[in-house]
């Protein structure tokens, strides 16, 4: 407390002590110096992020066009092997090319391999003349390109390529019937095994359960008999078996027979050189005749446009970053000079001594603008409450004045022999010591709520048993008064709370209402449910409050009447207890009056 008026003198003294203060404080520590550094930071990582990202993007779309030039390159290949591989020629390959230029937006041709146009999708002569340098493929069954079809095998030959081997419509058809009979022996297609109908048209069974893999797997369902070769197939195979024979006796090898799918049914393993040669030469005059493929665009380039860092995109790179960097500086510089100027108003404010309650102008409608008027609110409010702590104490030193005073002038009478002890003296000091005590009872009542040690014991009760207590014990306090008490309880509502502290909130309420009613008037106790609330009104017809003095009514030790008599406005503390017990059941309480016509207060409890 000491260094206090260090800080707040006024005059020059006080200037100089706030400018020693605000020297003290480290250059790298200044706000506007860390708010600087923390834009140019995020300036720089905004621009290399920026630069960053689009180089990454331009690459990921260069890469994503390239891979659908290659999805789409891929599927016209392997239509185009389709086609070569079920037909004899090209000569009905031109609505298939057209079909694939629609599809892909790309210029397909087919050539021979002198670069004779076969067919082409284009429409326009001159385009389909302009051919690229260099072929995108060979478009050929028996010799595929195995990064483009993966799917041919080691020996490159188109699995579509049947030639002879092309079932009839009838064996098809006998073959799919003994073929779904075998599925069905092995237990139908959720057993582990498949149906897979080959591009000749035959059925196989693809075991996938290892539970069925080998003898002990057919379960006497014959599988092996769906493997013979039919009718249409006996001829090639031995044309095709004769074929590779001749091959292996001119390398001195033992002869083989093949079944199906050219597996072999007896003899050595032959070559592979061997058996791919002779099918070859038997599947020659079935498949169409290589090709050269040509794909590329509308325009007839075969190749994707590319980004590139060229000097002149990094020049531009760097001014614009540069000039980012500038403005991000120059925003920086105004905008944290204009954040530092109400800062410091602030803390020169914070500094001022506790009686100036000095005030901050609000000149900015941002989280700055806001502390200020929080800073303000906050000084008002601590203002308010230096106001009735003074108050409070004034008010509790006045209400135990009194009452002390009478006590002690009547001991004293006594004492000096002025005045008797008789029975009326000692009523009349008990009724001053029980006034004494009930304020007491009632500041120790309101100290335990501000502690947050008010205790309340909640029990089940009927609301209408609590307003007939309550009623029957200012009954005769009322008749004396000349004044109606009455109740009313719609139904017959229930609550959880603490009987004696509700008692205490309506006494006080019954009470204070049946003081500020005059002879004749009437107070009301009503009661009623609504969905999750039990509410409780106290009516009265009595004098009413000013509009401009609701706000205050439960304040402590406050009183309509300026007088502050006791005979009228009690100790100033009953609607202070009465707020601060509500709330302790959850609840709630509040006033509205009308001045000459009543008051009602309403006190609304959780179910």
């Amino acid at each position: 407390m000491r260094a206090e008026p260090e800080l707040g003198t006024a005059g020059g003294s006080g200037t100089k002590s706030r400018a020693r203060v605000r020297a003290k404080v480290p250059l790298h520590r200044s706000l506007l110096v860390r708010l600087l550094a923390t834009s140019v930071m995020i300036a720089v990582c905004s621009v290399a992020a920026t630069a960053w990202l689009a180089a990454r993007t331009t690459s990921s779309a260069i890469q994503q066009e390239q891979g659908q030039l290659l999805s789409s390159d891929t599927d016209i290949y392997d239509t185009l092997v389709g086609y070569a591989a079920a037909h004899p020629n090209w000569n009905g390959v031109a609505p298939t090319l057209r079909r694939l230029a629609e599809q892909t937006g790309r210029r397909i041709t087919l050539t021979t391999q002198t670069r004779r146009t076969i067919a082409t999708s284009s429409t326009t002569p001159t385009a389909a003349a302009a051919l690229p340098t260099r072929a995108s493929a060979v478009v050929d069954p028996l010799h595929t390109d195995p990064a483009l079809l993966p799917d041919a095998g080691a020996n490159r030959i188109d699995p579509r390529a049947v030639g002879p081997y092309r079932l009839t419509a009838a064996e098809r058809e006998s073959l799919s019937g003994r073929a779904h009979k075998l599925l069905a022996c092995l237990g139908g297609p959720g057993s582990g095994a498949a149906l897979v109908v080959g591009p000749s048209g035959r059925p196989s069974i693809k075991i996938t359960n290892s539970a069925l893999g080998g003898v002990s797997g057919d379960r006497g369902c014959g599988l092996a008999g769906l493997a013979l070769p039919v009718a249409s197939e006996r001829e090639p195979l031995d044309r095709l078996t004769s074929m590779v024979n001749d091959c292996l006796r001119r390398r001195h090898l033992e002869p083989v027979k093949f079944g199906v799918d050219f597996v072999v049914v007896y003899g050595g393993p032959p070559t592979q050189t061997c058996l791919d040669t002779a099918r070859r030469d038997q599947l020659t005059p079935y498949v169409a005749p290589a090709a050269l493929l040509f794909v590329a665009t509308p325009t007839g380039s075969t190749t994707t446009p590319a980004f590139h860092f060229t000097s002149a995109n990094t020049t531009r790179v760097a001014g614009v970053a540069g000039l980012v960097l500038l403005v991000t500086v120059a925003v920086t510089v105004v905008v944290g000079t204009r954040l530092v100027r109400p800062l410091r108003a602030l803390a020169d404010a914070a500094r001022r001594p506790v009686e100036e309650h000095q005030r901050v102008p609000v000149t900015t409608n941002d989280e700055i603008g806001y502390l200020a008027a929080a800073f303000n609110d906050l000084a008002q409010r601590r203002e308010r409450m230096e106001g009735q702590r003074k108050a409070m104490v004034s008010d509790v030193a006045h209400e135990l004045r009194t009452p002390l005073s009478t006590i002690r002038s009547w001991l004293e009478a006594v004492q000096d022999g002025i005045a008797t002890s008789d029975q009326a003296l000692v009523d009349s000091l008990l009724e001053e010591a029980l006034l004494l005590q009930h304020i007491v009872d009632d500041l120790q009542d309101l100290a335990e709520a501000d502690a947050g040690q008010l205790r309340i014991h909640p029990e089940p009760l009927l609301v209408r048993d609590l307003l007939d207590h309550v009623a029957t014990a200012h009954l005769g306090r009322a008749e004396t008064a000349g004044v109606t008490l009455a109740t009313r309880a719609d139904g017959d509502p229930e609550l959880s709370g603490d009987p004696v502290r509700l008692r205490q909130v309506i006494g006080n309420l019954v009470s204070n209402a049946i003081r500020h009613t005059p002879p004749g008037g009437t107070v009301t106790l009503c009661a009623h449910r609504t969905a999750d609330h039990i509410t409780i009104e106290v009516a009265d017809t009595g004098t009413g409050i000013p509009a401009e003095d609701l706000p205050r009514v439960f304040d402590r030790f406050w009183r309509a009447e300026k007088s502050r008599s006791r005979r009228t406005g009690g100790s100033g503390l009953g609607l202070a207890i009465v707020r601060r017990l509500t709330e302790a059941h959850g609840g709630t309480v509040t006033v509205s009056s009308t001045v000459g016509a009543g008051t009602v207060f309403t006190v609304r409890l959780p179910v």
